[in-house]
């Protein structure tokens, strides 16, 4: 019999990033972020469903809302190009996420734009500015293929 057990693998904190597309100077690596890194949330359902009256018709949905939050230290210059881009414009565009697996393909985002920056604390105890980025990820790409 075979050993059942299935290595693990394992993560790198340090190989998360977000890639800009247009826009290089505002790119994410770990050396300009916090403990918490990069976060990513997906908005919205993959497949809706539809009630009839006797039971669901699937209806698979071409795209998600995404966020994607990216703990960035204002102790260093990152933070404020991300500050002055809100402040020219909120709008990104194209961006990659890559996780902290080299087994998990990376994220490709359509049309990103800023969203939000955390709360900031001034009192000399958090290095933290967090900003926020909105985008569609686009799913179901065989839905496509009419």
């Amino acid at each position: 019999m075979a050993n059942p057990i299935v290595p693990q693998g394992t993560i790198n904190r340090l190989r998360a990033s977000v890639t800009v597309t247009s826009l290089s100077a505002l790119n994410i690596t770990a050396s300009y972020l916090g403990k918490e890194g990069i976060s990513l949330s997906f908005d919205g359902l993959i497949t809706t469903p539809i009630e009839t009256m006797t039971g669901v018709v699937p209806s698979p949905e071409p795209y998600q809302k995404v966020t994607i939050s990216a703990h960035l230290l204002k102790t260093q210059a990152l933070a404020n190009a991300w500050k002055q881009q809100l402040e020219a414009l909120s709008l990104i565009g194209d961006i990659t996420v890559r996780s902290d697996s080299a087994q998990l393909d990376p994220y490709q985002f359509s049309n990103c734009y800023i969203t939000n920056v955390n709360p900031l604390k001034f009192a000399g105890d958090d290095a933290g500015w967090v900003i926020s980025l909105g985008g569609i990820y686009y799913i179901n790409s065989s839905l496509f293929n009419l």
